[in-house]
């Protein structure tokens, strides 16, 4: 058995890194995690897409976090994304009056998320986006973007992030319009592409 000192730095060997998944999938998942705007608002709007690697393959286990403000521009202060029942410990789910602005999603077996949520208000100078953190097998790290919504084109180019972002990337961060109230967009981790990633310090 080889002894090692470890009472001088150098003398330390370091730990080995570990990826964020697929192991995270067993127990952060909850039922609902995708109805992010209570039932019947008018606001509700449905943002879909897929979580693809660098070969454009999409990942069955990643998990989506989205979070954003009310169509007014505040940020939620309600709790109760994640209820519980005090007796049993068991999940009752949201409680369908309350908006939290935050759900975590997990991807199903095709790479496929969604996310019914109320369309986001402009905060500030910023134009109405989404905040995005997506886990999954192979980063180190998990990843931050944003979602903004697409249809008034100068708050889009007035916006102090996209205008920062080089032109042939900014896309990246828009969704398209598929129909009215929905959108997709696709996060595409690395490669031809590449969803633009946010770093916080």
């Amino acid at each position: 058995m080889t002894k090692i000192d470890t009472s001088s730095p150098e003398n330390v060997l370091p730990t080995p890194s570990h990826t964020v998944g697929p192991f995270y999938g067993y127990s952060l998942p909850f039922r609902g995690g995708e109805d992010i705007a209570p039932v019947g608002h008018p606001d509700t709007v449905t943002v879909h897409g897929y979580v693809l690697d660098g070969a454009g393959e999409p990942l069955p286990d990643a998990l989506v976090e989205v979070w954003g403000p009310d169509p007014d521009g505040n940020v939620p202060t309600a709790d109760g994304s994640m209820r519980r029942d005090p007796a049993t410990g068991t999940y009752l789910g949201r409680n369908g009056v309350e908006f939290t602005g935050w759900g975590r999603i997990q991807t199903d077996a095709d790479g496929h998320w969604y996310a019914r949520t109320l369309r986001p208000g402009a905060r500030g100078e910023n134009a109405p986006y989404l905040s995005v953190c997506v886990f999954a097998r192979g980063l180190l790290v998990h990843l931050f973007t944003r979602i903004y919504l697409p249809g008034d084109e100068a708050v889009l180019a007035a916006d102090p992030l996209l205008s920062r972002v080089p032109e042939d990337r900014r896309g990246t961060l828009v969704a398209a319009e598929e129909r009215p109230g929905t959108y997709r967009f696709d996060i595409r981790l690395q490669g031809e592409g590449e969803t633009v990633f946010l770093e916080y310090k």
